[in-house]
């Protein structure tokens, strides 16, 4: 089985919490690779640095597509916590729900 093929099967990106033609919804998470990556201790204690970066750039490769997303994407998955990727004006962060 593929890297990739595994990852897809483990990890689901949830919905938004707000449709993108939602008048309140706001499109913070853009396709910019000039922001820094940083992750949590926490979220690199339950994931590994490959399956974080597979996970981000499927959240870039979809922000490319619908012109922007919003600041919080949130990963299913059967671990013990959830994985959430939120961006800012001045990073991309992975963390977990208990590092808000």
């Amino acid at each position: 089985m593929t890297v990739a093929l595994r990852f897809h099967q483990q990890f689901t990106l949830k919905p938004q919490e707000l449709a993108a033609d939602h008048p309140d919804a706001t499109f913070k998470f853009q396709p910019r690779n000039d922001l820094p990556f940083v992750a949590t201790t926490a979220a690199l204690a339950i994931y590994s640095l490959d399956e974080i970066v597979w996970m981000l750039t499927r959240v870039r490769d979809l922000a490319r597509e619908r012109n922007g997303l919003d600041y919080l994407q949130v990963f299913e998955t059967t671990r013990s916590s959830h994985l959430w990727f939120i961006e800012n004006s001045e990073s991309i962060t992975a963390l977990l729900p208990s590092d808000y």
